[in-house]
Parts: C-alpha cells; structure tokens; sequence
C-alpha cells in the first residue's frame, strides 16, 4: 500500500490540536481494530497506518521534522516502525484505556501508570461554630485524623535497604510483553502487580503499608462573619502523595449555632420586636441588643406592624473584607387580651374618637386613615 500523507490518513487538518488528533485516531482504531475485523485484511491495514501517522504526529518534534521534511526528514526505518513501537503504546493506552476501558490491553493498569507520581486525597473536616465565635472569628486547634509516611521505613514499607527486590518476572519494568500478531500487547505484572518489585522483608512498624495512622493537631485561623455551608482551604495539610506526589488539600466545612434572637440572611442580621398599641401609635425609644452591645432605636409613631425599621453596620461582618451588614428590626404591634376597667375605659374613648372601621377599604381611604392617624 502507498504510503499516505499522515494528516489524510487521520482526517485532520495541520493545525489540528492535540485534542482533535487524539480524537480522530480514537474513532480509526476502533473502527479498524483487528478484533472487530478479524478477517479483513484491509482493516488491518488501515489500522497499523492510523497507528504508524498518530505515533509521528503525537509527537512534537517526530511531528515537527515530517511538517518541515515530510517522510524523508523521519528516515524510512524510523516512520516505517512508529506504529509499533513498544513504547508507543504507552500513549495508545492513554486514549482506550481512559475512554473505552481498553487501558490493559496497551498497558493501561501497568507499571508506568503505577509509578507515576500522584497528588494525595483531600481531608475533609466538620467544624461546629456557636453564633458568638462566627461573628467574632477565632483561632481554633484542630485534630485531624490522617496517614503519614511510616518513620520507620520512611514509606517504603521494607526493613533495611534489602527489604525490596527486583520482580523476577518483569524484571522491573512492572509489566510484560506479549506478541500477537502485528501487536505487541503490555499487561500489568502479575507477580507484582505493576509494581516492578517484590517485599521480602515488611517494615515492622507500619507491617508494609508504608503510612500509620496518625492525628495531627492544626491551628486554623476562621475569619470573622462565616455561616454554615461555607469551607476553608488549607493547602498541603490532607493525606500524603504517591511516588512523590504532592500532599493533598485539609477542607474545613463549617456549621453555625442558630442564634435565639437573630436569624441570618447573607449578611444582615433579623429580630423581632413586639410594641404595644401606645407606644406604636405615640412612637418610643427602645433598646436592642447587638453584637456590639446595646443600641438605642427610635421607633416613630404610627408605625404598623410588619414594618422594619434598620441599624446600618450591626449585622454579621463582611468575610475577609472591611464593613458589615445590617441589623433589620421586625416590629410587631400586639393587641392586649386582657384590659383592666380603666384601660378599657380609655380604650372606649379612643374608638369614639377614630373613624369606625370594620369595612374593607379601598387605597384611597386607608391613605386618608394613615393621614389621620398620624
């Protein structure tokens, strides 16, 4: 078969991303592969080409070279072999194995991949905040149950430096090679489970695992203003990497106590507070208890219930910025249920002398009655 532009066999263009390159190869080596066309010479054909042009192109400089210099710059032996090379695969892996499940027939759960370096797992931590603490922010100490790496063994899990030996079978490498056909197919090592090495003396600490169990007392610093739902990052503090890994990420979820007078909305703070009918018809000056003490508030006459009267900066701090919010005041007006014989006296005269109610009232008449009450 004449050898084709390696652009035209994947069906991309030159400026194709590595994306859209790994994506058209994809869709060719599935559609080619020998196992669903296991007579069809013709696939098979299609599919060492698709292979051969992803393994030029895959690669930065091999892809590089054959832009500038086409088939002649890679060298008839170099573009002829790419397809099956072993450690080509290696990357053939990356697209079957993370996207069809395909990873072990090219090396997808074998060494390399198991000797990577990985990022440990996050920690999460659930912080119970009462109401006082959350709007003050405080240093709280916490105790974090997480692993380390042995003392010991320093994480290798061996006793001494001749704890570990080379697997016999793979000789190290963590898996091994197969011959089928034109492919060479790489499974993990069995003996060693890709690890490449075999245990023969557990460290007597941590019986070969590597990590023990350990509780870490933290410092976290919780800024004033928090509320339930909201998390705090603390970079580096959560379990340990693999293979030289970075740590992963300690995430503090925090709860706050209801308060018994406040409810919380965003920012600004919400109470109630009940009036008579003479001090809500004559207004008064009332005291009302704030996180920063108490305040005086001046409640003009006439006010209705329902109505909210607002202390600007008294609510719940701002997180991590200057300002706070407000304190938002729900008046209730109260209706007594039980009146003395002078109070009912009074009472009496003062409905004489208001217009009679009793009607529903369109809006012009209930604006002529808040005229006339105020």
């Amino acid at each position: 078969m004449a050898k084709r532009d390696y652009y035209e066999v994947l069906g991309i263009g030159k400026s194709a991303s590595e994306q859209e390159l790994k994506s058209a190869y994809r869709k060719l080596a599935l559609k080619y592969h020998p196992d669903r066309n296991p007579h069809s010479p013709e696939a098979e054909e299609k599919f060492k080409e698709a292979a051969e042009a992803y393994a030029v192109l895959s690669d930065t400089e091999k892809r590089r070279t054959y832009d500038s210099y086409g088939f002649q710059g890679l060298g008839a032996g170099a573009a002829g072999a790419a397809g099956f090379n072993p450690d080509a695969f290696a990357d053939f892996s990356d697209i079957f194995g993370d996207f069809f499940g395909f990873g072990d027939l090219f090396g997808g759960g074998g060494g390399r991949r198991r000797n990577r370096a990985q990022r440990g797992d996050d920690v999460r931590y659930d912080l119970e905040l009462t109401f006082h603490d959350a709007m003050r922010g405080q240093d709280v100490e916490l105790q974090v149950p997480r692993t380390e790496p042995c003392p010991t063994c320093h994480g290798t899990g061996a006793e001494g430096s001749d704890g570990w030996s080379t697997c016999s079978v793979c000789r190290g490498r963590g898996e091994v090679l197969y011959q089928q056909g034109f492919l060479t197919i790489r499974r993990t090592c069995g003996q060693c489970n890709g690890s490449g090495k075999l245990l023969r003396k557990p460290c007597r600490q941590c019986k070969g695992e590597a990590y023990i169990q350990v509780t870490k007392k933290l410092k976290v610093k919780i800024p004033a203003g928090v509320d339930t739902g909201m998390k705090m990052r603390v970079p580096g503090e959560g379990q340990p990497g693999v293979n030289g890994g970075p740590q992963g990420d300690l995430y503090v979820f925090l709860t706050v106590e209801a308060h018994p007078i406040f409810e919380r909305h965003d920012d600004d703070l919400h109470c109630t507070v009940p009036l008579n009918v003479a001090q809500a018809a004559l207004g008064t000056e009332i005291k009302i208890e704030t996180l920063d003490g108490e305040k005086r508030l001046k409640v003009p006459e006439g006010i209705q219930s329902g109505e909210t009267l607002r202390l600007r900066g008294c609510g719940a701090p701002h997180v991590n910025s200057s300002g706070c919010g407000d304190l938002i005041v729900h008046i209730e007006v109260q209706t007594p249920r039980k009146l003395s014989k002078e109070q009912r006296r009074l009472v009496e005269q003062l409905r004489d002398m208001l217009p009679e109610g009793g009607q529903p009232a369109d809006k012009g008449l209930l604006d002529k009655l808040k005229d006339y009450l105020m």
